[in-house]
């Protein structure tokens, strides 16, 4: 049984103050923040919220027939609009037949899927209230769906309201961000993340607080995932290269061939971040358990060959899902990352 959709403690004094403005809202907004902290929760509870028929302090009451429904997961004038992949992982897979279920569900938002909106926007709501469109992420939607979703903002139905759930505004179609009011998240603080992993029940949520840069939804994900909040690997790089000055890269490129790309690349852009501030003086981020080796690296490795290499880091990270040699990405990544913090220009 589905269950309401509720605020993260940190986002529900912003949820009362955003909702208590309901009766001149915004036809769409633009929720953002960084990854990890509940965004598409906050839209999700949002959505009941703004559909609740009887709203204790602009919050959904969970009593209502329309909470029923929301919880329910079928409320005529709510519509979540996401890639058919994101579907499958929240457990959601419609009504597919059995050899649409077999193909590799779509990581995009698909323009048909706004389309086929057309005569919801057209009908009366149901109840004569609200009616929400949730999409997320939404940096799946492709130009071509953008630009359609683009045309329905420039002249938004009637009682209408939709979220758009986004990382990072500067990575949508400028148009499209400036048809949408801005809502930005903050981080929580970070007893309040970890009070909250304590009741997720996380082993060491310190740890994989700092490795999820401060998220704690990011956190509690990756905890779960099995392994340490250090990647095994990483440590062992970086604890060898304070050592030795340099390394034999084969024993990590054979392990990491068989990662994800986004994955490693994560990682080691989050330790870069983490040499540079050493290098600064400045207290680690995300990986506190190498201290040590990287405050080493820090003294001889040069703050330019450093910056270099981290810009190199994010440059591959925006193809990451599709590289064209993951074994030569793999070696060419890590050779730069040896002769970076052996202080010789890559």
């Amino acid at each position: 049984m589905n269950s309401l959709p509720q605020f993260l403690p940190w986002h529900a004094d912003t949820a009362r103050m955003w909702l208590a403005q309901r009766e001149r809202f915004a036809h769409a907004w633009l929720v953002h923040g960084l990854p990890g902290i509940g965004k598409r929760a906050f839209a999700q509870a949002a959505a009941a919220s703004l559909l609740c028929e009887q709203p204790e302090q602009g919050l959904a009451c969970g009593r209502c027939a329309a909470c029923r429904w929301v919880a329910g997961g079928n409320h005529p004038d709510l519509r979540r609009i996401r890639p058919d992949a994101v579907a499958h992982e929240e457990g959601d897979l419609g009504d597919e037949d059995a050899g649409a279920a077999k193909k590799t569900p779509s990581r995009d938002i698909r323009v048909e899927q706004l389309r086929e909106l057309s005569n919801w926007f057209n009908t009366a709501t149901h109840r004569g209230g609200w009616r929400v469109a949730v999409i997320y992420p939404a940096r799946a939607m492709n130009l071509v769906t953008a630009n359609a979703l683009l045309k329905v903002l420039e002249e938004p139905p009637e009682h209408t309201v939709f979220l758009l759930v986004a990382d990072a505004p500067d990575r949508l179609l400028p148009t499209l961000v400036s048809r949408c009011r801005r809502l930005p998240l903050p981080v929580p603080g970070r007893e309040a993340s970890l009070a909250w992993l304590a009741a997720q029940d996380i082993p060491d949520a310190d740890l994989w607080l700092a490795a999820a840069g401060g998220a704690p939804l990011l956190a509690r994900d990756l905890a779960r995932k099995g392994g340490t909040p250090c990647p095994d690997w990483l440590g062992g790089l970086i604890t060898t290269l304070a050592r030795d000055g340099t390394a034999d890269i084969g024993q990590w490129a054979d392990q990491l061939e068989k990662e994800p790309a986004e994955a490693w690349i994560d990682a080691l852009q989050r330790v870069f971040v983490d040499l540079s501030l050493q290098a600064s003086g400045a207290p680690l981020r995300y990986f506190p358990a190498l201290s040590k080796p990287l405050g080493r690296l820090g003294e001889r490795a040069s703050r330019k060959h450093i910056a270099q290499t981290a810009q190199w880091l994010c440059q591959q990270r925006a193809v990451a899902s599709h590289p064209l040699n993951s074994r030569l990405l793999v070696h060419t990544a890590l050779q730069r990352v040896v002769l970076a913090c052996a202080a010789v220009s890559p």
